[in-house]
């Protein structure tokens, strides 16, 4: 399972704690069902998952009969897909070596950080058969836009400089479409879907654990990160996250 031994690929634009998301993100893997649902695996179908983190979607696919193999640049997740067995790879999804091997891809809450979109969009293709489809779901236009305007501010009255640069890709469905229709695909239906989210562990672990790379990036240190999670908690003053979702299905031509 997998291929020993495993490095780290650093990739994304944050880093993970298995543990950490294992207990306070559970919620992600439980709201990408409807994502799985569109994706329809179907029994004897080779599948990828781009972005598995700890496989608990990725078991999913292959409850219903398809041979999935998952991606993720975090040993610490691919780790615990490991644990979880699922077959998972520590690749960076900007530089697939996959070559027509997959009849359908799969990505959940992955895409959006991830730096090279374009790059990854490319993978994805190659990596599918002729008539391949792919299907997920991401982060979308307006995703979080209130809940990371709060933690900005925290980070400014503290003293810190909130990172210049985006941490994540939030594209608009006009946008996501047009990465994805360079990269070859056709027949692309993408579109928003607000889902205001209950956070049930509270905002301030949801900055402590979501945010954790524009943390660093800020140059907050693990001693404060804490009190600057339930000070955002407070400002922000509710635990229903404004989480807007962009879900796609596209196909790579016959």
């Amino acid at each position: 399972m997998g291929e020993e031994p495993l490095s780290e690929v650093v990739a994304s634009t944050s880093t993970w704690n298995a543990a950490d998301y294992a207990r306070v993100g559970s919620f992600v893997a439980e709201l990408g069902q409807a994502a799985l649902d569109l994706l329809d695996p179907q029994r004897g179908e080779r599948i990828l998952d781009v972005g598995c983190g700890d496989g608990t979607l990725t078991k999913r696919i292959a409850e219903r009969g398809a041979a999935v193999t998952g991606i993720d640049s975090s040993l610490d997740m691919v780790r615990a897909a490991h644990a979880n067995g699922v077959d998972a790879l520590v690749v960076d999804a900007t530089d697939m070596s996959f070559d027509r091997e997959f009849d359908a891809a799969f990505s959940n809450a992955a895409l959006h950080w991830m730096r090279d979109n374009e790059a990854v969009a490319g993978g994805i293709f190659r990596a599918l058969k002729a008539g391949g489809r792919f299907a997920g779901e991401m982060g979308g236009d307006g995703n979080l836009k209130k809940l990371r305007e709060a933690l900005d501010e925290e980070l400014i009255i503290r003293g810190y400089a909130p990172p210049t640069s985006a941490i994540n890709w939030y594209p608009s469905p006009d946008e996501f479409a047009r990465v994805y229709e360079s990269a070859g695909f056709h027949e692309i239906d993408a579109r928003l879907i607000e889902r205001p989210t209950e956070i049930e562990h509270g905002v301030a672990e949801w900055v402590t654990t979501f945010r954790r790379g524009w943390l660093d990036r800020a140059g907050v240190p693990e001693r404060e990160r804490t009190e600057i999670g339930a000070a955002v908690a407070s400002r922000f003053g509710s635990n229903v996250a404004d989480y807007v979702r962009l879900r796609f299905i596209m196909r790579k031509p016959a």
